[in-house]
């Protein structure tokens, strides 16, 4: 009954997590991407005065918090045009990945496409329903049974971006196959340089899709770009059929964001100040991480947005991962994101100002 899913791999990080801790001056965890600075006072007040809650919430969540969705989009993303009928506000992205093959229908004979390193809750989904992956980026290669495509841009662990002309394939495809096609895209608003400083291609702007959302949808989470995890408050926008739909299926099974939160969403997207702050932190960081990690020998592939660097030296990742533990530091072995990982190690950014530091330091002494 519950072997359709190995033992969550993290669990395998345990031994490695006991090794850097034995550091004398202690482990610094550079594994989990996980928030650690305030969340910003707009949206605390916001939560706050949004505390006297005695009535459920809506699934598909209040008319002004979706409508917050729809300006982000189009100022932010590039993506005009949407109704507040073309947005779903979620639990946190997670939860709305691994069970949308399921919501979708999709089952045993069915294909769900994944990016080549992806993040775990994509095959989870897939293997909720009884549906197969396929893993592989190219869009001609996807199989005519193909009913659902992943894509991630800014990809996790990689940080790669797809551009327009990349989007605009993949979307081709799906149509061609005649599957719904998801970019999860929670770390648009972090682009390091360049054309991606400003804007990381959007699946919805029109420069992609042409105006046409038929099985279209972005996916996104405030997770990251306001420190929002413990809020668990993302969102999906897109196709209104799709959207409608999936209200249906989830005002059925009681899936729905709690009505605080709905109002902490809508702050924090009418309020760009905090994001850009946010950013200003995560650059400082990852400019003291990034030529430590490289002067310890690692070469860092793509990395051009998101929260990781990701990094290899040619050897397998786990012994990179030891390695790094008995310098008290810890990472993820690239090969929880699928078999093409297996020589890489990903690098959160995510620790405070002080550890950034510290494990610089100690990759950079560590050289002699």
């Amino acid at each position: 009954m519950f072997d359709r899913l190995s033992e969550y791999p993290w669990q395998r990080l345990k031994p490695y997590r006991e090794l850097a801790s034995q550091h004398p001056e202690g482990s610094i965890d550079l594994s989990v991407g996980n928030p650690v600075d305030p969340t910003p006072k707009v949206i605390q007040n916001a939560l706050d005065g949004a505390s006297d809650s005695p009535g459920y919430p809506t699934t598909w969540g209040e008319h002004l918090a979706r409508q917050s969705v729809c300006v982000w989009y189009a100022t932010r993303r590039r993506s005009p045009g949407l109704s507040p009928e073309q947005v779903l506000l979620t639990i946190g992205s997670k939860e709305f990945i691994s069970w949308l093959p399921l919501m979708l229908g999709l089952g045993p004979g069915d294909l769900v496409v994944q990016p080549t390193y992806a993040y775990t809750a994509y095959e989870v989904g897939a293997k909720f329903c009884g549906a197969d992956v396929f893993v592989g980026d190219e869009p001609s290669e996807w199989p005519e049974n193909t009913k659902l495509i992943w894509l991630n841009s800014p990809g996790n662990p990689s940080g790669e971006v797809l551009s327009v002309e990349r989007l605009r394939k993949a979307l081709t495809r799906a149509r061609e196959l005649g599957a719904v096609i998801v970019n999860d895209e929670c770390y648009a608003e972090l682009g390091w340089g360049g054309d991606y400083e400003t804007y990381i291609p959007c699946m919805l702007d029109p420069e992609v899709t042409d105006g046409n959302l038929d099985n279209v949808l972005s996916i996104y989470s405030l997770s990251k770009q306001s420190n929002l995890a413990g809020y668990r408050a993302a969102f999906a926008a897109g196709d209104e059929k799709l959207i409608k739909g999936l209200v249906n299926l989830r005002m059925h099974s009681g899936m729905m964001v709690p009505m605080p939160v709905q109002k902490a969403i809508a702050a924090a997207l009418g309020d760009h100040e905090h994001v850009a702050k946010q950013k200003d932190i995560y650059r400082r960081r990852r400019d003291i991480l990034l030529p430590a990690v490289r002067a310890f020998g690692f070469e860092i592939s793509n990395s051009e947005a998101g929260l990781y660097l990701w990094a290899t030296r040619g050897n397998d990742c786990w012994q990179d991962i030891q390695e790094l533990a008995e310098l008290g530091i810890v990472a993820v072995p690239g090969e929880f994101y699928g078999e093409a990982g297996k020589k890489f190690v990903r690098f959160s950014i995510t620790a405070t100002d002080d550890e950034i530091q510290r494990a610089a330091e100690r990759l950079l002494n560590a050289l002699g």
